[in-house]
């Protein structure tokens, strides 16, 4: 006699709970883009949120430090060099002072923002990289190699950059006969997966300008295709089915015939924008004009991706941002924060699982990726390959003085990233006595903390069920129309 089915699985994660942060933290008066491109708006690392606003007569993006909060004044200066409207934004993995942007212009374009934010707009790039013939709408950067960024544009062209040099030194044009809907790098860069308007998954060397695998009609729908390589190498992908119900699929590259895992969510028409975190195995799905986050956990275990929670709010998002593991903070196990678009607002959501202790969690926080590169771009492009350089989150992070940074053509060298210097952004550490008195003061919150984390988690699992109630009567009226013969 076997009692498998009355067996709850077993998962650490099982109680994340998302909880918006209160008004006076958020970001306020910041005219959030209006442009009709399916990515998610808004960059966050672990010292700055960027965010791509409505500017007339070209395109323009926000960067304030990630301690903002408050109303933006309309005077606030922007990054705002290219002549179209921005279409993505990308913070380098490996100096949080560079991010990349394209756009309509055709143009991509690098930026040095300097530590505490801007202090005049900023209208001149350190890098112009021009390669593109139509507008420009997808960024990736290589995930352990230095200066390696990834564009693909309109024009079906997919082409690999050295920024420290501004050099071109891989194009793909061949590859894909219509618009590209997303690109991603595998765990070690040494391939990436794309989905394209002609429905299929590829999976591509982008050194050798060679197709490794095909996949035809991933999702049977339309709509805008989304695709993430996991760290085991493999692949998540979104999209429709031919009802026009939002899918969610695994892959296994070895075997593309058939999927190892189908999810099928709602009819909203909201392209699902996948946010996938490589160290809790969790997948983060966003909607844009969705009020919903919903999270799964993909394991190796069938079904494979398991359904979590869903996190539920009245103002649909425009776009969301995903912050580096790097900044999340790890005395309140937070494993994740989201940044969410609202029409004038930047609202940050924080997921977190409960715990008592308030010790480091050592199990919720394995050796993330740092921001030190495991390859220089020359190593990359002359055929090697190399997994992320890990760091511990105990006692929470600090960036190490990176030995690299100087290697950006015309990038002047900062103060904080002189090798005599401490990590930037980090005061002294306090007195033994100091602390202690801190840890009295903080005594008395612990229980008000615990009673504001059973009341967010009462909240998401309400809606939960709303939502599963929601579908049931939409799966109950399809039903019955099919009954009745109407379809």
């Amino acid at each position: 006699m076997s009692f498998r089915r009355g067996v709850v699985r077993q998962s650490k994660f099982r109680h994340v709970f998302a909880q918006a942060w209160k008004s006076e933290h958020c970001i306020d008066d910041v005219r959030v883009s209006r442009v009709t491109w399916d990515t998610g708006l808004c960059a966050v690392n672990p010292k700055f949120v960027a965010v791509i606003i409505e500017a007339s007569g070209g395109g323009a993006f926000l960067v304030v430090p990630i301690s903002k909060s408050g109303r933006i004044d309309q005077s606030c200066p922007t990054v705002c060099g290219h002549a179209g409207p921005v279409l993505d934004i990308q913070w380098s993995p490996h100096d949080d002072n560079i991010i990349a942007s394209a756009s309509e212009d055709c143009t991509v374009k690098v930026w040095q923002i300097p530590d505490g934010g801007l202090t005049s707009p900023m209208t001149e790039p350190i890098v112009n990289l021009e390669g593109h013939s139509k507008r420009v709408g997808i960024l990736a950067w290589h995930p352990t190699a230095f200066n390696i960024l990834l564009t693909a544009g309109c024009d079906n062209v997919i082409c690999v950059w050295n920024v420290g040099t501004g050099e071109l030194v891989y194009q793909l044009g061949d590859a894909h006969p219509d618009l590209i809907y997303s690109v991603g790098w595998n765990k070690d860069g040494s391939a990436v997966c794309t989905v394209c308007k002609d429905k299929a998954l590829r999976v591509i060397d982008p050194r050798r300008g060679t197709v490794l695998k095909v996949k035809e009609k991933v999702h049977d729908g339309t709509r805008p295709m989304r695709a993430v390589f996991l760290s085991d190498g493999k692949i998540l992908t979104t999209g429709f089915s031919r009802m026009s119900e939002r899918q969610m699929a695994l892959w296994d590259p070895k075997d593309l015939s058939e999927p190892m895992a189908v999810q099928e969510m709602d009819t909203s028409n909201g392209v699902l924008l996948p946010f996938y975190d490589p160290d809790t195995n969790m997948v983060y799905l966003c909607g844009k004009g969705d009020c919903t986050i919903r999270y799964f956990e993909v394991t190796d275990e069938s079904p494979y991706v398991h359904f979590l929670s869903l996190y539920s709010s009245k103002e649909p998002q425009r776009g969301a941002g995903f912050l580096s593991k790097r900044g999340v903070d790890v005395n309140k196990c937070e494993i994740a924060r989201f940044y969410k678009l609202h029409e004038r607002k930047v609202e940050p959501i924080s997921m977190t699982v409960p715990r008592k202790s308030d010790l480091f969690q050592g199990d919720l926080y394995p050796d993330t990726a740092g921001s030190e590169p495991a390859l220089l771009a020359d190593e990359w492009i002359a055929g090697q390959d190399a997994p992320p350089l890990l760091v511990s989150l105990s006692g929470g992070y600090a960036a190490p003085p990176s030995k690299h940074r100087d290697t950006l053509r015309s990038k002047p060298k900062l103060a904080s990233q002189d090798p005599g210097a401490g990590p930037p952004g980090n005061a002294a550490a306090p007195t033994s006595g100091s602390a202690a008195r801190e840890a009295e003061d903080d005594a008395p919150q612990t229980r008000d903390e615990l009673l504001n984390e059973l009341l967010a988690e009462m909240k998401a699992l309400r809606a939960v069920v709303l939502a599963q109630s929601q579908r049931i009567e939409l799966l109950e009226r399809q039903l019955a129309r099919i009954e009745d013969g109407d379809v």
